[in-house]
């Protein structure tokens, strides 16, 4: 599993989270709505340290990280992170 973030969903992340170089950016496992990878949970963010991640993403010093215990929620899939409308959108990733 992989997570790939695009230029504008790294902007993103700048510009709403102020995520700078040596943040670390978590996306977990959140019950309730769905998303192109899985029904009945969606993703949740939050810029927090992770003790065990099981995929990690540095995109210009910026640590993109799914913990241990969330992996489950992308089913082993290549994760595309991108920006749709102005919301984060998690699919799979086909590059």
């Amino acid at each position: 599993m992989k997570i790939h973030v695009t230029d504008e969903a790294l902007q993103y992340f700048k510009d709403e989270m102020e995520a700078k170089e040596g943040d670390t950016i978590r996306f977990f496992a959140k019950y309730g709505g769905s998303t192109d990878l899985t029904q009945g949970f969606s993703v949740g963010v939050h810029m927090e340290e992770v003790e065990r991640a099981a995929v990690e993403e540095v995109v210009d010093g910026i640590h993109f990280v799914v913990s241990d215990q969330d992996e489950w929620l992308f089913q082993e899939q290549d994760v595309k992170v991108s920006i749709q409308n102005e919301e984060i959108v998690f699919s799979q990733a086909t590059e």
